[in-house]
């Protein structure tokens, strides 16, 4: 495999620079198994482990490699093993909040250059679930493209149209049935040789379908939905990425029904510019949007140019961001504090030593 098919850049080439005068090797990761990694490398697929040494420095699960990382490698002669010494800086990387009470993040895929935000349209159409994935794939710092699947099944293809325009400034759309293989060229443009793109949304959306019709051949197992609320099973159960016969890498992704943000704050604004720009207009900078005279975006609710859900929409996640942010200063306190514990304990324990 030549690395610029795999996504190899000049970016990656001067991280790695300094590695690879030491004699380092560098792979992709295609499959995470816990503790071990399914790699893409020049000299062919590889299996790792992370060194004793890169887990003892690594604090955050963060740092650890994930789906579409370059890492860099110490091979072992006559094996296909590997070793893992160092993961280099991500160009993007799509991340949420990690599922459960923990205030940690959960990198979903790393390098992307395009998401794909899958959505269905049945009975499981959702502008709102839609309006997070936006917010996710702006902080990502990868292109998104709104990807509307089961074209073959909706009735109204023009109004859903209309209403994702309403809420997707600038961003592409495509309609399309992977299941009947109905408008996939229109996917082309960002399946080139050595572009990672991403798919991303709920189970039953119909990724892997999508997934198999870009392979040209069953790869990922389908199910169908459930037929009086259209919702779907988990048919993917870990992140894998794939070389398609384009010879870009596709990354597919299990069904995230639950998609909790981490760091948005830019991202909320980007998703929302029209509520933003409103609110630049209204009479008073610290304008609460209530019942203020001279309020732009109580205005626009009275004459139907702002919906009611899409402010509450808005409104809701940036009160969700203020409560992570309010959590990860209170889990970053807390890990300074037991960091500089840990030092003094040291430090006793030195002090003791040499006295006796």
């Amino acid at each position: 495999m030549e690395l610029a098919n795999l996504g190899w850049s000049g970016t990656f080439a001067h991280s790695f620079a300094p590695y690879a005068v030491q004699g380092y090797r560098v792979g992709r990761v295609a499959v995470v198994h816990r503790s071990q990694y399914h790699l893409y490398t020049e000299q062919g697929e590889l299996t790792a482990m992370l060194t004793g040494k890169f887990r003892h420095r690594t604090q955050n699960s963060s740092d650890f490699p994930a789906v579409g990382d370059w890492v860099v490698l110490q091979t072992q002669p006559k094996t296909e093993q590997a070793l893992i010494e160092a993961v280099l800086p991500r160009k993007s990387q799509f991340s949420r909040q990690m599922a459960g009470t923990r205030t940690a993040v959960q990198i979903v895929a790393a390098n992307v250059d395009t998401l794909f935000l899958v959505s269905g349209l049945d009975q499981d159409f959702n502008l709102r679930r839609i309006e997070r994935y936006l917010v996710m794939a702006w902080e990502s710092r990868a292109n998104p493209v709104i990807v509307l699947n089961k074209a073959d099944i909706c009735e109204d293809l023009d109004q859903k149209r209309m209403d994702v325009e309403d809420i997707a400034f600038g961003v592409p759309i495509i309609m399309l049935s992977a299941l009947e293989q109905h408008n996939l060229e229109a996917l082309a443009p960002y399946l080139k040789p050595g572009q990672t793109v991403a798919l991303l949304g709920s189970s039953g959306v119909g990724k892997s379908t999508l997934t198999n019709q870009l392979m040209g051949h069953e790869i990922q197992t389908t199910q169908t939905v459930r037929a009086d609320d259209s919702k779907g099973r988990h048919t993917t159960t870990s992140r894998t990425m794939l070389c398609l016969p384009t010879g870009a890498l596709l990354i597919d992704t299990p069904g995230m029904r639950e998609l909790q943000l981490w760091l948005a704050d830019d991202s909320v604004d980007e998703t929302f510019t029209d509520i933003e720009t409103l609110a630049q207009q209204c009479r008073f900078r610290d304008c609460q949007h209530q019942s203020e005279p001279g309020c732009a975006i109580q205005t626009a609710l009275a004459t139907g140019e702002l919906s009611a859900k899409r402010l509450g929409s808005y409104q809701k996640l940036q009160k969700e961001q203020a409560y992570l942010q309010r959590r990860q200063d209170q889990q970053a306190q807390h890990n300074t504090k037991a960091r500089w514990k840990a030092i003094t304990k040291t430090i006793r324990q030195q002090k003791n030593w040499k006295g006796s």
